[in-house]
């Protein structure tokens, strides 16, 4: 039998059609190499991993063990209060800061613009993005849940209804406004401005505690994509309900954020 053909049931030889097909590959198709090819950056980048894993254990392992010696008092305990921030703060971690510094360099060693060149569009580009963002979360939370549980946290039942959309779509909202940030700042300018950003939501955005932490100032931090989404997660995990109310808040920056990178990102 040749490489160019086979014979068939009736002994009768028939060729095949080597001839090549141009075009792209369907869209589902892009979109899953495009994530894959994502996921596997972020995770052998060093400087990810510490954003997305050792930053957020850190800030829970110290909260729970400094809320203690300091003497803070909730109206739950310190480590039921700490976790849900903190899983907050690690999906902010990798969906916004991660993604905005990430994507800034892309742009600058030109991978952005090859990219561009290809056939998957910005609405593939964003999918990609996105999606690997959501696998990589998991892998963050599943070490700090594991982290939690350690420090005895007990989530109330029915926790994961409301914290999987609070965190999809946290995700969407912080993912849209990097890669804002990432497509009209410069390189060297959106490392700046995304760990300075990232600072100020950590220290002042209500991601980690709650807003009413904060007095007068808690009313702002509930519109905020930070206070949203840890207000969301404390809720689903605090009280087992779905926080629609930080949903909406969370859709109306991701709406936002959407918009801007459609009209503003530049491939190079």
């Amino acid at each position: 039998m040749s490489p160019g053909g086979g014979v068939d049931r009736l002994g009768r030889r028939e060729e095949m059609d080597f001839s090549p097909r141009p075009g792209p590959a369907p869209f589902p198709r892009m979109v899953a190499a495009q994530a894959a090819m994502e996921a596997r950056l972020m995770l052998r980048n060093g400087e990810q991993l510490l954003l997305a894993v050792v930053i957020p254990v850190i800030v829970l392992v110290g909260g729970v063990s400094g809320a203690h010696h300091v003497g803070f008092h909730f109206t739950h305990r310190a480590v039921d209060v700490f976790t849900p921030g903190v899983l907050a703060l690690a999906v902010m971690s990798t969906s916004f800061t991660s993604l905005a510094i990430a994507t800034g360099f892309e742009r600058r060693y030109g991978v952005i613009k090859r990219l561009g060149s290809s056939p998957l569009p910005r609405s593939g580009l964003l999918a990609g993005k996105v999606l690997a963002l959501l696998l990589v979360e998991a892998l963050q939370i599943a070490v700090l849940v594991v982290v939690a549980v350690i420090l005895d946290w007990q989530p109330a039942t029915g926790a994961l209804g409301g914290a999987v959309p609070a965190i999809v779509v946290g995700t969407g909202a912080f993912a849209s406004l990097g890669l804002f940030v990432a497509g009209v700042l410069r390189a060297e300018a959106t490392l700046a401005a995304a760990n300075l950003i990232y600072v100020l939501l950590l220290a002042a955005g209500a991601v980690v505690l709650p807003s009413s932490s904060y007095g007068a100032f808690g009313h702002v931090t509930t519109w905020l994509p930070s206070g949203a989404l840890g207000d969301a997660m404390r809720q689903a995990c605090l009280h087992g309900t779905v926080a629609w109310r930080d949903l909406g808040v969370l859709v109306l920056w991701a709406a936002i954020g959407t918009v801007l990178t459609a009209r503003t990102f530049r491939w190079e």
